[in-house]
């Protein structure tokens, strides 16, 4: 009996090119972006180490889902952008957000793990989720995205600039 597992992998750019073997049905996370959104300060960071949860904002801490183990933490909002390609060029093709708290001092957090492996495969599914946001949160959001890229703004769908407007 062999101990070999199969694990997950993450391939760059076309993960068939051109071949039939091991790999087919792989997940490119190239196009994805975690973008923190620290909700006191009211501002919005792109933080790349965020993707597996080592980004210095989650550092350091243990995550629980139960809100008690972090009170009095800072909240903030994790979203992952996903950026697509149109004939004229990029944009923001699908976003999702998802809670996150962290107390620094008792170094525990809270966030549901379920909740942001979904909402980051939803976001490469293209799809839009934001309005459990609060407001504030969103204009810090739709603020950063614009000036971050104002073509890619501009070539997002309709329903991106509606759940972001407020």
């Amino acid at each position: 009996m062999s101990n070999k597992k199969m694990s997950f992998t993450i391939i760059k750019d076309d993960p068939t090119d051109g071949h039939k073997g091991f790999g087919i049905g792989s997940i490119s996370l190239e196009n994805v972006t975690p973008l923190f959104i620290d909700v006191q300060e009211e501002e919005a960071y792109i933080e790349v180490g965020a993707m597996h949860a080592r980004g210095p904002t989650e550092r350091g801490i243990k995550f629980t889902n139960n809100r008690a183990d972090s009170e009095g933490g800072k909240p903030y909002w994790l979203v992952w952008v996903t950026i697509d390609f149109k004939e004229d060029g990029p944009y923001y093709a699908g976003m999702t957000a998802c809670e996150l708290v962290v107390n620094r001092e008792k170094r525990r957090g809270y966030k549901i793990l379920a909740d942001h492996v979904n909402n980051l495969d939803r976001s490469m599914k293209r799809r839009i989720i934001v309005d459990q946001m609060d407001d504030a949160s969103k204009r810090v959001l739709a603020k950063f995205l614009e000036s971050h890229n104002a073509e890619m703004w501009e070539r997002s769908e309709a329903e991106l600039h509606e759940q972001l407007r407020v």
